[in-house]
């Protein structure tokens, strides 16, 4: 049997609002989205992404991004390892210094190739992830990283056209009240359709089944619970999980490392 690779460091950031990770995986992540934006450098190997703009590939040296609430995952290139260091931040921080660069900050690329970024987002990383950190240090360094990002690169979020959704209704359920439990005939209810036609009509829009989707609303609701404080168990609890063992696996699954790892690096 091949052995294999995943490691998985849940940094302590400087600043509040700002996760660090640091990664080397052959694992393939199954599609999940984050509330926060999303900006890093792929380090060592390559990997082929899903993306809104359809499925993009990334190696050594490039830019990788995700905006809030889009759907992605992640596959290494011929099942060979790859690695990458991540900055998850909080859009309303981003707003904040930012928001007059790319109103709601998001990034119109998912991988890029940009040397000078690159360079920038290093710096922020290793000033964020320090055992000593100069907050003020950190505070300009990311400044730094993100305008450069968000002038180059970043895109004002459009407001749709046409009708909103023709699973609206099913996926606020979700987002409202991740922690209940849910089926196809109460969501294919609420929106006055078959239950194929719910299955097919949210895969299609959302990039994942109900199922997927409202398993990634837990984790994220997890997430949250996590960061605030709460022990392990009770998260599982709150989030909606049979018990914290399936939170785990559900977390790994997503996130690559351990709830327990996750809170500790926050507190």
């Amino acid at each position: 049997m091949t052995a294999r690779t995943h490691h998985v460091t849940q940094h302590k950031s400087a600043l509040p609002g700002i996760e660090a990770m640091t990664l080397l995986t052959d694992r393939a992540f199954p599609r999940h989205a984050h509330d926060h934006l999303g900006i890093g450098v792929m380090t060592g190997g390559a990997q082929r992404s899903w993306s809104g703009i359809g499925a993009v590939e990334s190696s050594a040296g490039d830019i990788i991004a995700v905006n809030p609430g889009e759907m992605h995952d992640g596959l290494p290139i011929r099942g060979q390892a790859r690695a990458w260091r991540m900055l998850h931040l909080d859009p309303a921080l981003v707003a904040r210094d930012c928001g007059d660069l790319a109103g709601e900050a998001e990034m119109a690329r998912p991988a890029l190739h940009d040397p000078v970024l690159a360079r920038h987002f290093a710096r922020a990383f290793a000033r964020l992830t320090a055992p000593e950190p100069d907050r003020l240090a950190a505070e300009a360094s990311l400044l730094r990283c993100l305008v450069h990002a968000l002038v180059r690169y970043g895109a004002r979020r459009q407001a749709p056209a046409g009708p909103l959704s023709t699973v609206a209704k099913a996926r606020q359920r979700l987002d409202d009240a991740p922690d209940l439990p849910a089926t196809l005939d109460e969501l294919a209810a609420l929106q006055g359709l078959s239950r194929w036609q719910l299955l097919r009509a949210f895969t299609r829009e959302t990039g994942a089944t109900p199922h997927a989707y409202l398993m990634q609303r837990r984790v994220r609701l997890a997430q949250r619970c996590l960061a605030s404080g709460m022990a392990v168990a009770d998260a599982a609890a709150q989030a909606g999980f049979a018990d914290q063992s399936h939170l785990t696996r559900a977390f790994v699954r997503q996130l690559g490392v351990t709830p327990g790892r996750y809170r500790a690096a926050l507190l």
